[in-house]
């Protein structure tokens, strides 16, 4: 099958942007696909599904499109792997590209921060018991920044120069460091507030912000929050 034709008659599986930062130059990093996860059509990606494809392709092989359009390329990805989570992927938005700019605006003001995959299933079985299409190996091709996800887990992480809010800081400390609800709660209670009353000079310097990143650090491995 030719490219254009796969890619006529490709998938595509929408999630949220689990993204990093977005940096002044147009990097930025998150996650495209979530393993183990029901989307909204009732498919799950298994871990392995993008290992052939990768390696086969490599980041350079795989485009980075506005809105799934073959027509809005706006950068390059630098880094697609799989880990225990999901679908890593790292790229540049091609600041040079007048829709990049706009996509880079819209997405450090928060008002875009959907990550789209386009593939073709090579491999998947039917799991009746709980009603899901399991992906086994999917071709992948191209990964878009949209606005309207189908997987709602995955999404643009973090803005640089923005501190979480509470609720993606508790978030993260129980979900991603394995914390207590109740210790994520202390160590917010304790540390967090400091944190965010020392944002405004932090922007203002980059020593200072990474001042307050280590800080944050040493108080999350504290074995004792309370």
């Amino acid at each position: 099958m030719g490219g254009d034709a796969a890619h006529m008659n490709g998938e595509r599986k929408f999630a949220e942007l689990g993204l990093g930062e977005v940096e002044e130059d147009g990097s930025f990093c998150g996650y495209a696909s979530l393993f183990g996860t029901v989307d909204l059509v009732k498919d799950v990606v298994e871990r392995g599904a993008f290992a052939a494809s990768l390696r086969r392709r490599g980041p350079g092989g795989i485009r980075m499109l506005f809105q799934h359009d073959p027509g809005e390329p706006i950068g390059t990805w630098t880094e697609i792997r799989e880990d225990a989570r999901g679908l890593f992927v790292r790229g540049r938005l091609a600041k040079d590209v007048g829709r990049a700019r706009e996509v880079l605006a819209l997405m450090r003001g928060k008002a875009l921060d959907g990550l789209s995959i386009g593939f073709r299933t090579v491999r998947a079985k039917a799991d009746p018991a709980k009603g899901v299409r399991r992906i086994l190996e999917a071709d992948l091709w191209e990964i878009s920044v949209v606005t309207f996800p189908m997987l709602p887990e995955a999404r643009v992480a973090q803005v640089k120069g923005r501190l979480p809010t509470v609720r993606e800081f508790e978030r993260w400390l129980t979900r991603d460091a394995g914390l207590t609800r109740s210790d994520a709660r202390t160590v917010i209670a304790k540390g967090f507030a400091n944190l965010t009353r020392e944002r405004d000079a932090a922007q203002k310097d980059a020593g200072g912000l990474a001042g307050t990143i280590r800080a944050a650090t040493r108080l999350m491995q504290q074995k004792d929050f309370r």
